[in-house]
């Protein structure tokens, strides 16, 4: 059976139990006992290897709270020891007061934030078991158990299931939207901001990790591995990806997404990163590379826009302030941002883009379709991009134009945005689409000095506006209709002040 069969029947089993509501209790609790098994088979595999070497490895977990000794023991014929196997009551009441407890005290036990004693002890932090039954949990770790993570194909496959896991979670409705990017979003922005092994990495807003996997599956992927050597792969393990995540959840999902992919020791804290004043930073704080997609729409007390020199309660306007202040120089960042940054004109808003456009090289801003983050938002959004090395000149704008309306049962690809991508490794076939396709051209150039009011919204213009010609007889039925329309609303308007 599939690795998506058996998290399928997984789900199934804690639908019925009484203390789990919804995809995002279900993803929460399957993460916490797949870390476990996974980090069983990954303490297992350094023993093996350091016995292979001769050394002794010391593991992190107590012996008595290790996967095999709680979760499924066996017995001789390597089979489930029911006699030593808990259940019920039991098995709730060991996990509830003995292991979670056990778990949440290991970040008061180091000072290390790169080491896996303190990655356990900040995941179960925030952290709780919320299955109700005993004989459920049962059931869920004797499928956990029979996954195998110390197999590469098969760890592939879970990370790529544990992705559906966030994305049903995301379009479960609510607040857990935030925490899911569309996999298309995220793979053109990372292939087209010139990761390089070295670079920092950085996510202000981290959600599920998204933006953090996907760089790291593209400084990894098949023909770069090969290149890489032992330096760099603990440059990339250990010194490559940062971030912070507001939420507890989303810092779970988070933390678990990364290690799940491969990325042992993600520097990612929990955290408001608004809460940092900005005017503190220096350039051994900053980072080579930004990819975010930052909550919006969202408001902050007048405390936490202290922290920043244009105080505004719109929250993107405050994260954006916040990663032109974290970039390096020569820097590069890709933001998702809703629509109002780049037209609103309202003090704050022009104030920000004003410092960006002058101390900062905006140069390509991709209008994204209406419907991207549905069903959890309607917000039309855009991509900004922006480096540290000199002021803005010219802004090349693309414009994402799927051939149908986005839903949630038909979201965005990457075919749709495949063109952007490839135009923007190839500058010289921009500007001249149409041309070839005698279509609208989906992009175009602004100089920076034909920008009025900072005002960056995409406005194409080789985009043709269609006009229905109608006859005058046409156009004088429907003057009378709206003629009709508008007394008929008169007289109830009317009739109700008279009341």
């Amino acid at each position: 059976m599939s690795i998506q069969n058996n998290i399928d029947r997984i789900t199934d089993i804690l639908r019925r139990d009484d203390g789990i509501s919804g995809a995002m209790h279900y993803t929460e609790q399957i993460s916490w006992i797949l870390f476990l098994k996974f980090l069983n088979d990954y303490e297992d595999n350094k023993a093996d290897e350091a016995f292979l070497e001769g050394t002794d490895y010391t593991h992190v977990l107590r012996k008595d709270l290790r996967w095999q000794q709680w979760a499924c023991p066996k017995d001789e014929n390597n089979k489930l020891d029911v006699k030593r196997a808990l259940t019920g009551d039991d098995l709730i009441d060991f996990v509830n007061n003995t292991l979670f407890p056990y778990l949440k005290a290991f970040k008061s036990t180091t000072n290390d934030p790169k080491s896996l004693t303190y990655k356990i002890g900040a995941i179960f932090e925030y952290l709780d078991n919320r299955i109700a039954s005993g004989h459920t949990l049962r059931e869920v770790l004797d499928i956990i158990d029979a996954l195998d993570f110390q197999s590469s194909d098969e760890l592939f496959e879970l990370s790529q299931v544990y992705e559906n896991l966030l994305k049903s979670m995301g379009t479960d409705g609510g607040n857990s939207g935030e925490f899911y990017t569309p996999r298309a979003i995220i793979k053109a922005m990372v292939e087209t901001t010139d990761i390089k092994v070295g670079d920092t990495i950085y996510d202000g807003a981290v959600g599920s990790g998204g933006f953090l996997v996907e760089a790291f599956d593209f400084l990894t992927q098949d023909g770069k591995k090969e290149k890489l050597s032992a330096k760099d792969w603990e440059t990339i393990q250990n010194d490559t990806f940062f971030g912070q995540e507001k939420t507890s959840l989303g810092y779970v999902m988070g933390m678990m997404n990364m290690i799940l992919h491969g990325i042992e020791s993600p520097n990612v804290f929990k955290g408001n990163t608004l809460t940092q004043n900005i005017r503190d930073y220096q350039e051994k704080d900053r980072h080579d590379v930004i990819l975010a997609n930052p909550p919006f729409g969202g408001k902050e007390k007048k405390q936490i826009q202290q922290n920043f020199p244009v105080e505004s309660n719109a929250t993107e306007i405050l994260f954006m302030q916040h990663f032109m202040k974290m970039l390096k120089l020569e820097g590069r960042a890709s933001i998702v941002v809703p629509e109002g940054v780049l037209f609103q004109t309202n003090n704050a808003f022009t104030k920000v883009k004003q410092t960006l456009l002058e101390n900062y090289n905006v140069h390509t801003i991709v209008s994204l379709p209406s419907g991207v983050f549905l069903p959890y938002s309607g917000v039309k959004t855009n991509i900004i991009y922006f480096d540290r090395k000199g002021a803005t000149n010219n802004i090349w704008y693309y414009d994402v134009t799927p051939p149908h309306t986005l839903t949630k049962n038909k979201p965005i690809s990457y075919e749709h945005i495949k063109e952007f991508v490839h135009l923007f490794h190839n500058p010289k076939e921009r500007n001249a689409t149409n041309a070839k396709t005698g279509k609208d051209c989906h992009n175009w150039t602004v100089n920076v000095a034909d920008i009025k009011d900072y005002d960056l919204s995409a406005k194409n213009p080789h985009k043709v506006v269609e006009v229905i010609h109608q006859s005058p007889k046409d156009l004088l039925t429907a003057i009378k209709q709206n003629d009709s329309q508008i007394n008929t609303l008169m007289n109830q308007i009317e009739s109700l002040i008279n009341g």
